[in-house]
């Protein structure tokens, strides 16, 4: 089983095979999420004292606050499953 850290600011990361989803917190139904999340306690803020700019939802039902935008969060894990893929397809063809 290959273990892929995604960074998601200020030092933390996640792993990357666990992630759900990657939103963004404007929406009401989002600040429900985050709210139910804080009752449950599953609710990992990882803000470092900042502006929530993302919400990451987890396979296992947490919900982590990021600091950095959702756009980026989406394009370090794309870049990061990048290598996996091309090498999967280089395989394949020989």
């Amino acid at each position: 089983m290959d273990l892929k850290l995604l960074n998601i600011g200020f030092g933390n990361t996640v792993l990357a095979n666990r992630v759900v989803a990657i939103v963004s917190p404007a929406s009401a139904p989002m600040k429900r999420l985050k709210e139910d999340a804080k009752l449950a306690n599953k609710l990992i803020d990882a803000t470092m004292g900042r502006r929530t700019r993302s919400i990451i939802i987890t396979d296992s039902d947490h919900v982590i606050l990021s600091g950095v935008q959702a756009e980026t969060i989406a394009q370090r894990l794309l870049v990061d499953s990048s290598p996996k893929e091309a090498n999967l397809m280089k395989t394949e063809k020989e």
